[in-house]
């Protein structure tokens, strides 16, 4: 299921944005979120400065050192047939902290938008929702880089936001409000709830993949899960020392994990709440004082697309890529002032973003998933882990398929 011995992510290209004459360098530079669409055809960027790059995937060949363009390339291209997409560049007016590109509606949800809002902007096609520093949240559509919708509500930064994965175009959003909104784009991007209960900044929010459960994290201690059902509360989980600032669910919602300032990245069973992992970031250099806790303060933490590796982003200059079964890291990639991270969708690439406005794209592990994952993530998508311990079949099997066997 795992290649023995993991190569070190290596640098695939680098992106840096030009200088601005009109700004000054150093202030608001930051590249806070990056983002690739679900089908792979398009990275967004926000380099800095309130701009957003929209970028076709892959990358042209001018941005890949040579004998890495069979590999950056191996997935298709779906787009060049629709008439070679162009690089766009979105002015957002206000610094750029949350992106999210929406999934691909079906068909019948498109003909359902033109019947019914003939007079509203299309939004069934790709589009990318950007948070920003003034509390709006702005809705782009991505083959023409035009605004179609601006969200207003919060009083504070949008720090993350998170289309459901379903393709119904309801998008929750985080602030610094100390709230999380719930949007539905399909009714002019009404506001339809507002969720309260944190009491610091809301850093990041994610939906389960199977759109039942929703994350959140804040400058506390503990992680709020939330019913997409309701929009209620389901169960709060404690078990971090600092401020959780990263969450992310498995491809097959059975694993939800956490990231903090407290330098631990917890994987939790999100129907039970059992915290089933502690992944800690230790010093690897030994110059280094590993008494400093902020040093190896986390950033950032997502699944791969297959679900059998991690990535986190600390502030001890490394990219880390995590097995799912061990519980030390395979591989290391030294990155500086990194700020988050994320797989192509098609796996073999992570993208990273830093405090100078740089994006990276490094090499990510290749793996043939065994049948064995591949039936217990096909399983896992519409099981619960009550439902998997109820039924009647042998408990090693069980704990195989709630992941238990760590």
């Amino acid at each position: 299921m795992l290649s023995p011995a993991p190569e070190e992510p290596l640098l695939l290209a680098e992106l840096k944005p030009g200088r601005p004459h009109q700004f000054d360098w150093k202030s608001s530079c930051e590249t806070w979120s990056v983002a690739f669409s679900p089908d792979g055809s398009w990275f967004a960027w926000s380099q800095g400065h309130c701009i957003v790059k929209l970028i076709p995937w892959p990358l042209e060949e001018q941005f890949i050192p040579k004998g890495f363009e069979a590999k950056s390339r191996s997935s298709k291209n779906e787009t060049k047939g629709r008439g070679s997409p162009k690089e766009k560049t979105l002015d957002c007016g206000q610094i750029v902290w949350g992106l999210a590109f929406s999934p691909w509606p079906s068909p019948p949800s498109r003909k359902l938008w033109a019947r019914h809002h003939p007079q509203v902007p299309d939004v069934s096609c790709l589009i990318l929702a950007t948070g920003l520093n003034d509390g709006q949240i702005k809705i782009w559509e991505v083959q023409t880089g035009l605004l179609l919708l601006n969200l207003s509500g919060h009083q504070d930064v949008v720090r993350d936001l998170s289309f459901t994965p379903s393709g119904s175009l309801i998008l929750v959003s985080a602030s610094r409000d100390k709230t999380l909104r719930i949007w539905d784009l399909n009714k002019h991007g009404k506001q339809i709830q507002v969720l309260s209960g944190h009491l610091q900044w809301v850093y990041c929010c994610s939906i389960s993949p199977d759109c039942s459960m929703l994350c959140s994290a804040a400058g506390e201690k503990s992680v709020f899960l939330w019913s997409m059902r309701s929009y209620t509360l389901i169960r709060k989980l404690e078990g971090h020392q600092s401020s959780v600032v990263s969450c992310d669910f498995s491809p097959d919602s059975a694993l939800l994990v956490t990231a903090s300032y407290d330098t631990n990245v917890i994987m939790w069973d999100p129907y039970t709440g059992e915290r089933l992992r502690s992944l800690r970031h230790t010093q690897v250099d030994p110059g280094m004082d590993d008494s400093d806790v902020h040093i190896s303060s986390l950033r950032s933490v997502c699944f791969s697309p297959e679900g059998l590796y991690l990535a986190t982003v600390a502030d001890d200059r490394l990219l880390r890529i995590w097995a799912l079964e061990l519980k030390t890291p395979i591989a290391f990639a030294p990155m500086t002032n990194g700020l988050c991270c994320t797989f192509f969708p098609h796996g073999g690439v992570i993208a990273t973003g830093t405090r100078d406005g740089h994006v990276q794209f490094w090499t990510a592990p290749r793996v043939l998933s065994s049948l064995k994952h591949l039936c217990r993530k096909a399983l896992r998508s519409f099981l619960t882990t009550y439902q998997v311990l109820a039924l009647p079949i042998p408990k090693k099997m069980k704990e195989f398929l709630t992941y238990r066997t760590f």
